[in-house]
């Protein structure tokens, strides 16, 4: 098939798609776009600089470095000098078996904001039905969100991960309260048992981390699904479903793994009291290079006191402080001595007999 035919079997296929479809040549050169592209930006965008100049040098030259030339871009396109949309753009050689593709097919999915908030309000429905089935708090959810947040932004001043930018903390930060959105399809029974669960019980429980993958497959950010399934695993490798360690953990849902369990620490159980702050940075650490990734535990341990202020202002009850930004309130020492708690329970193993985490 020449290029010729080509383009016509392409624009007869994409015709009416509803996803916009570009075709363009080697040289970067837009040669055909579908309806729905018109109806994104219009048609004359493609005649002056707006839209071509997304497909110059930069693009050409990141082309041509990508395995298989194909590859992501995030891009800001503007109309009038006004910025207008901000979309993925994915790119991929229409001649899978030349070395010098002379076409390439572009899909484009737009992610401005008002697409991005009507996502994520679908997403918000699904954990408010899921917090029906279990007896955590909103404010527990929204403190996971945060802690990940917190923990999250320091990691980017620290400049340790190059994964973390400014979207995955904002991703992060909307996402990680999703971890146990797999829960919903959990029986009543089982999240609401008082006491250990039993073998049968515990392997039903562990299958929310499948079940929540799978709710939040069709999110754009895999970052949803990565949280959902891996945030029980282990960097020793002991955790669940897959038993996969170390650094074969997404970063995200090793993150949420620390934000979630200082949590159930630091909540009154039927079963226990609330553990204090120090008492549960403490049990946590004692688990670095086993449950948690040790170079995430000495940044959450250089922090811990915000986790502290988190919790403190997004406490459950009468009398949160609530009103004040977390950067703003107070930090509360408090003095392990002062508090009571169980001694028995000293470990994460120990609590997992009497509650998932």
């Amino acid at each position: 098939m020449n290029a010729a035919e080509y383009i016509n079997f392409m624009s007869e296929l994409y015709r009416n798609s509803s996803i916009p479809v570009l075709i363009f040549s080697g040289s970067m050169k837009v040669i055909w776009n579908n309806k729905i592209f018109n109806q994104y930006f219009p048609a004359e965008n493609i005649k002056n600089k707006t839209v071509s100049a997304l497909f110059k040098a930069p693009v050409r030259e990141s082309l041509l470095k990508s395995p298989g030339f194909s590859v992501k871009f995030e891009i800001k396109v503007k109309y009038e000098n006004k910025l207008t949309s901000e979309v993925n753009l994915l790119v991929f050689p229409a001649e899978v078996r030349s070395n010098t593709p002379k076409l390439f097919i572009g899909y484009i999915d737009d992610i401005t904001d008002e697409r991005r908030m009507t996502l994520r309000k679908t997403y918000l429905g699904l954990l408010e039905a899921s917090k029906l089935k279990d007896d955590d708090t909103g404010n527990h959810i929204k403190r996971v969100g945060a802690y990940a947040k917190r923990l999250s932004e320091e990691l980017y001043k620290l400049k340790k991960y190059d994964i973390i930018n400014l979207d995955f903390i904002e991703n992060i930060h909307f996402l990680a309260p999703m971890h146990d959105v797999g829960k919903i399809g959990t029986p009543d029974e089982i999240l609401n048992k008082k006491g250990p669960l039993d073998e049968s019980e515990w392997r039903i429980m562990k299958e929310h981390t499948i079940n929540g993958a799978l709710i939040l497959a069709n999110y754009p950010e895999s970052m949803a699904m990565e949280i959902a399934r891996a945030h029980h695993e282990r960097w020793d490798g002991s955790g669940y479903p897959y038993q996969i360690e170390s650094n074969d953990i997404p970063l995200a849902a090793r993150i949420t793994a620390i934000a979630d369990v200082y949590d159930a620490l630091r909540m009154k159980r039927s079963y226990k009291e609330a553990f204090p702050h120090d008492k549960s940075v403490e049990i946590i650490r004692k688990d670095s290079g086993t449950h948690f990734d040790p170079s995430l535990i000495e940044v959450f341990i250089s922090i811990s006191e915000s986790f502290n202020a988190i919790y403190n202002a997004l406490a459950d009850g009468e009398g949160a402080v609530t009103s004040a930004p977390i950067e703003e309130l107070p930090v509360f020492k408090m003095d392990p001595e002062d508090i009571e708690y169980s001694e028995a329970i000293e470990t994460l193993e120990e609590l997992e007999e009497l509650e998932e985490l």
